[in-house]
């Protein structure tokens, strides 16, 4: 059982410090705290959601206090299914109270006589009989302070929100690492592509001569034509600008990553579709089989990014 103590202030900044770091949209939190006879206990999960959708389940007696729960939790969470259960248990002796209503056992007594009278009946009614008569004794609900209740459920949810958060920052790490790893892996793939683009021009040239050596046999080339070919052939495939803006798109997402804005899984979901539409240009534009391997594999790291960067809040 854990019981939290701590102050408000303290509450605040912890958030505070974990609220800036990359989260998972997946965790898990529980709490559960003893006030007296009052028992509270706090359970919540969380998966992937495009906004924050919070689901609540709670007995119908703290119903009242929904609207705070929710905004308590909006100041933590900011996307994300979380699914929220709430169990409260009272075991203090004076929390119900027999209530007689001598009023409503008056007029059974009077209806009762009348049928004795009418229908010359023995009216055999005792007290006991009339007790169980509906409403003439009944239970009620001692009426509760409010702010202590919602002081012994505020403790119960600042744990187990606390301990959610905590999960989601440990798995946010896991992620920010994992997808570093890969975009390290697609700049090589860039830097590959780069490399390559002048030896596919230079190759092309190389054949082109042979080929009009071939056609031509002892007759001399038009160098000049030659040359227009291969300028022709290079601009074609030339995809210096999207190596360029790849290589900016992997770079701006590698800092969005390692920054301490909160809420970034939307930004970054934009830059993987950005990137993901330069690597399908160089995939098109490619005229050598390395090329479009490498290509092929940045689409295929890309869709991995985007799969991680789904369960970013």
């Amino acid at each position: 059982m854990i019981v939290m103590k701590n102050s408000r202030r303290q509450y605040d900044e912890n958030i505070k410090e974990v609220y800036i770091m990359i989260k998972s949209m997946t965790g898990f939190g529980r709490c559960e705290i003893m006030e007296g006879e009052r028992r509270f206990t706090v359970e919540m999960k969380g998966v992937n959601h495009r906004y924050l959708d919070v689901n609540i389940r709670m007995p119908k007696k703290l119903n009242f206090f929904e609207t705070s729960i929710r905004s308590l939790l909006k100041k933590s969470i900011l996307r994300g299914k979380v699914d929220l259960f709430i169990t409260y248990e009272d075991s203090s002796e004076n929390q119900v109270a027999l209530k007689y209503n001598e009023t409503l056992a008056g007029e059974y007594l009077t209806y009762l006589r009348q049928m004795e009278e009418t229908f010359s009946l023995e009216n055999d009614i005792r007290v006991s009989t009339l007790s169980r008569y509906p409403e003439v004794i009944t239970m009620e609900e001692q009426a509760v302070d409010e702010e202590e209740l919602w002081n012994g459920l505020r403790q119960a949810l600042d744990g187990a929100v606390k301990q959610f958060v905590e999960t989601r920052t440990l798995e946010g790490g896991n992620l920010k690492n994992d997808i570093i790893g890969k975009l390290d892996g697609m700049l090589e793939l860039v830097a590959y592509i780069e490399e390559r683009s002048p030896e596919i021009v230079a190759e092309y040239r190389q054949k082109l001569e042979e080929k009009v050596r071939e056609l031509l046999e002892d007759t001399q080339m038009d160098e000049g034509r030659i040359a227009a070919e291969v300028v022709i052939f290079a601009d074609k495939i030339c995809t210096d600008e999207e190596v360029v803006r790849l290589r900016s798109h992997i770079e701006h997402m590698k800092e969005t990553l390692k920054s301490e804005e909160a809420g970034i899984g939307r930004k970054l979901d934009f830059i993987a579709q950005e990137m993901n539409r330069e690597a399908n240009t160089i995939l098109s534009k490619a005229n050598d089989l390395e090329v479009s391997n490498r290509a092929i594999d940045l689409k295929t790291e890309i869709e991995k990014v985007r799969e991680q960067i789904q369960n970013i809040e």
